[in-house]
């Protein structure tokens, strides 16, 4: 039986204000289905619970980073050109967008735990296939990868703040640095784990199929003790679509997401291209990776208690783009200051980009429904700028005509980061729809 009934966001409890709301990483705990809290029966369980969800989220972001540092190696060992190199880190980027929409229908089926432990084993498989022979594996093991990392950035945060009610903002805290920190270990550590293993980049590729399958094994018996229940509340938002700030919202994080996922695929080309090491390229691009975690965590605080979060992004996308397009033309000497200001800078907008879509909802339903078209939407869009910095590298064959992709890039992200800046909330009605 079904129950429909509207609320208008006057009637939002005031614990639902976007004042007192939290920071969302990719979507709300609203957009999985709600089961009863399932408390760990010991500290020691509850603590594993903890570090196993840190653990899957590290294992999120390695295979962008891994692919990047070794792409030279790969377009020379494939006879790839940059235009497939180019749809080689895109791919990953696209499928996080297409496959979103599929996680919460998934998890109100079979259970978030669940879920969870199909994506990881859905990840390891990707990751390891990279390490076939033909080139075509490559592609395959991208694709099943960024469905997988799709499914996962929707449901592990909801996981978490459903399980750890009073430790959410550490909770989501760790969860933001575990993402960046195993970005960061696969760019440092790739090219090492590559001469390590002979010189064979396959091998390097399909070794971060390794701490993946260590924590599907850790997840396993956790996933399969967690039960499910069916029941649920779902939300419809009406107007979300139709609303300008919410296209704002969602312009700003599928810019800034482009940005992002740049860094991640060919920062490590272009400055092997302006003449660093291959070790070299990978240890700054571990490094600026890392800065993000720093100001991933510092900007909330900051953004929060200003009257509105314009300027803020403006600023953030400044930085960001400034230091990448400074990559392309300035001096070796200037690349280690350069990569601290582009860390501020991505990591800055990563966190801000979050953090609008909870400021501009006037509750967290809606929160949950602007977050998953800035998902779906946004890293569509994000998947533009990595493919297109493989077109133009394809065509001039150097990397310095990027800057004017870059500019744009920037330009657009800041425009829509003023408009998302602003303090005020989406338009939009909810109704509520209970089932059993």
């Amino acid at each position: 039986m079904s129950h429909v009934r509207s609320i208008s966001p006057d009637s939002v409890l005031e614990d639902n204000s976007p004042s007192q709301a939290e920071p969302l990483i990719d979507a709300e705990t609203d957009s999985i289905p709600q089961p009863q809290a399932q408390r760990p029966p010991s500290t020691a369980l509850r603590v594993l619970l903890g570090v196993s969800l840190v653990l899957i989220a590290a294992n999120l972001r390695p295979v962008f980073s891994s692919v990047s540092v070794l792409l030279p190696e790969i377009i020379e060992g494939t006879g790839m050109s940059s235009m497939a190199a180019g749809v080689l880190t895109t791919l990953p980027v696209l499928c996080m967008g297409l496959f979103a929409p599929f996680a919460p229908r998934l998890a109100q089926r079979f259970g978030a735990e669940r879920v969870l432990l199909f994506v990881v084993a859905v990840l390891t498989l990707g990751m390891l296939v990279r390490g076939f022979d033909h080139v075509a594996w490559l592609f395959i093991g991208a694709g099943l990868a960024g469905a997988a990392i799709a499914m996962g950035n929707v449901l592990l945060p909801g996981v978490v703040k459903r399980d750890f009610p009073k430790q959410a903002a550490i909770m989501t805290g760790l969860y933001t640095m575990a993402l960046c920190a195993g970005a960061a270990s696969a760019a440092g550590f790739t090219i090492p784990i590559k001469d390590m293993l002979g010189g064979s980049w396959r091998l390097a590729l399909a070794f971060w199929a390794i701490p993946s399958a260590l924590v599907l094994a850790l997840w396993l018996p956790q996933a399969l003790r967690a039960k499910h229940n069916t029941a649920h509340s779902g939300f419809r938002v009406i107007g979300l679509w139709k609303d300008r700030l919410a296209w704002q919202v969602t312009l700003f994080m599928g810019l800034q997401s482009s940005l992002a996922y740049i860094v991640f695929g060919w920062l490590a080309p272009i400055l092997r291209e302006r003449g660093l090491s291959a070790v070299a390229a990978g240890g700054l691009v571990s490094f600026t990776i890392m800065v993000q975690v720093i100001t991933c965590l510092a900007i909330p605080s900051i953004a929060v208690r200003q009257k509105n979060q314009s300027w803020v992004n403006v600023i953030l996308c400044a930085c960001a783009t400034l230091a990448l397009i400074g990559f392309l033309y300035l001096p070796y000497w200037t690349f280690w200051p350069l990569a601290i200001v582009q860390g501020i800078g991505q990591g800055g907008l990563i966190a801000a980009a979050m953090m609008v879509i909870v400021l501009r909802a006037p509750d967290s339903h809606t929160a949950a429904h602007l977050s998953g078209m800035a998902q779906c939407v946004g890293y569509v869009l994000a998947a533009v700028g990595p493919l297109l910095v493989g077109m133009i590298h394809s065509v001039t064959d150097n990397f310095a005509a990027s800057g004017i992709l870059f500019a744009a890039l920037g330009l657009f992200a800041a425009i829509n980061g003023w408009g998302a800046g602003r303090a005020r909330h989406i338009g939009v009605r909810t109704e509520m729809e209970t089932s059993q």
